[in-house]
């Protein structure tokens, strides 16, 4: 892979993905693309049984470096970025095994569709989630927040921008279980634990026969989305918003 960011740890039938990218987790675009292949490939690996996925540093992920995207010139890192995101959040839809993402701290954008997308969640009681896309000149990944809280829920906070905690979605069913951070780790790995058990073949048939199921396809709906992205960058909102964001003095950690 071409990113440093993002480790795999391979032992037993436990695939473990660490993303690493200070200072807030924020994704460049090769990162999210390598982020893909490492799910994909853990899930790939015949001795892989579950993949836990989870980050270190200040919080969970914070989507993608609109830095480096407003200093690219043109639309590449804009396209790139875009791309990533749908390689990533669709590697863990379609692991062939399932993904348990561990979520400590701030899940905000990209971190959004890595989530929705994943088949169980573990919080720890300081991880918050949220959409600032409105608040970028984007849009996107309300496909997966819509796989978190309810319809109405989903909406108020699209347009507001608001955060809910991670008791909030263990109220919603969407959080199996919320630890103190110093707990996240081994939480994760004893729900990991238990999947591991269970025969490899009928997990792997169980992962699939879930996705067919499921009702809405969510890699055409959040390509759905990713067109109004576009639009709004053409008519001039994407970079007035990402200008905006890369200009602020505060290094809040709300990514795209």
């Amino acid at each position: 892979m071409g990113f440093k960011g993002i480790t795999v740890h391979h032992g037993g039938p436990i695939a473990e993905i660490v993303v690493d990218v200070p200072p807030v987790n924020a994704l460049p675009v090769q990162g999210w693309f390598d982020l893909a292949e490492a799910v994909l490939s853990a899930g790939r690996d015949p001795s892989t049984r579950v993949v836990v996925l989870r980050a270190e540093g200040k919080g969970f992920n914070a989507g993608v470096d609109i830095k480096e995207m407003q200093r690219t010139s043109g639309f590449e890192a804009l396209v790139g970025a875009n791309r990533g995101c749908y390689a990533a959040f669709a590697a863990v839809y379609e692991c062939e095994v399932p993904v348990l993402a561990a979520v400590h701290g701030f899940c905000l954008g990209g971190g959004i569709g890595l989530v929705g997308n994943a088949d169980i969640v573990v919080a720890s009681e300081d991880a918050y989630f949220g959409l600032p896309e409105v608040d970028r000149g984007a849009l996107g990944a309300a496909t997966h927040l819509a796989r978190l809280v309810p319809a109405h829920l989903m909406r108020a906070m699209v347009y507001t921008c608001r955060n809910v905690t991670a008791a909030e979605l263990r109220h919603h069913g969407s959080v199996l279980d919320v630890v103190p951070r110093g707990e996240l780790r081994d939480a994760a790995f004893e729900v990991a634990g238990r999947i591991a058990e269970k025969d490899p073949y009928v997990l792997r048939r169980a992962k699939e026969s879930l996705n067919g199921i499921d009702p809405v396809d969510v890699k055409r709906s959040y390509r759905f989305e990713q067109g109004f992205t576009f639009e709004l960058n053409l008519m001039g909102a994407g970079d007035r918003h990402r200008d905006a964001f890369v200009d602020r003095t505060d290094p809040a950690p709300d990514g795209a």
